[in-house]
């Protein structure tokens, strides 16, 4: 029994070594966000961020959108600017919704400030 216990003991130790931890999400002042890009961020975690990573490059469901604008073409070949963005966000485009009836103007705007943001 004792050896059983020791090598549960051991195994957790070693699972704990090999880098199984989860990265802390950063609060929205930590990141510097102002409060129209918080605004986003809230919106973005509750309708987006189930298919899309914001912070990490590896895909969801949907591309990540770690550095959205930061290139200057989308996964989609089209060009990675605001009209464009705004466009999938409130029309949808193939997999992705639409949220032209989900989102007012507003909160369009708070959302796409905070993708600037990734």
């Amino acid at each position: 029994m004792l050896y059983v216990s020791l090598l549960l003991a051991a195994g957790l130790v070693l699972s704990g070594l090999c880098g199984c931890q989860v990265e802390r999400r950063k609060s929205d002042a930590e990141l510097g966000l102002n409060a129209t890009q918080a605004a986003g961020r809230q919106f973005f975690d509750r309708q987006c961020g189930g298919c899309h990573e914001a912070y990490s490059s590896h895909p969801r469901k949907g591309p990540s959108l770690q550095g959205l604008f930061k290139h200057p073409y989308l996964k989609n070949g089209m060009r990675a600017n605001d009209e464009r963005v705004r466009e999938i966000v409130v029309f949808g485009r193939a997999m992705m919704p639409a949220f032209r009836r989900t989102l007012s103007a507003q909160q369009v705007d708070e959302l796409m400030e905070y993708l600037h943001t990734l």
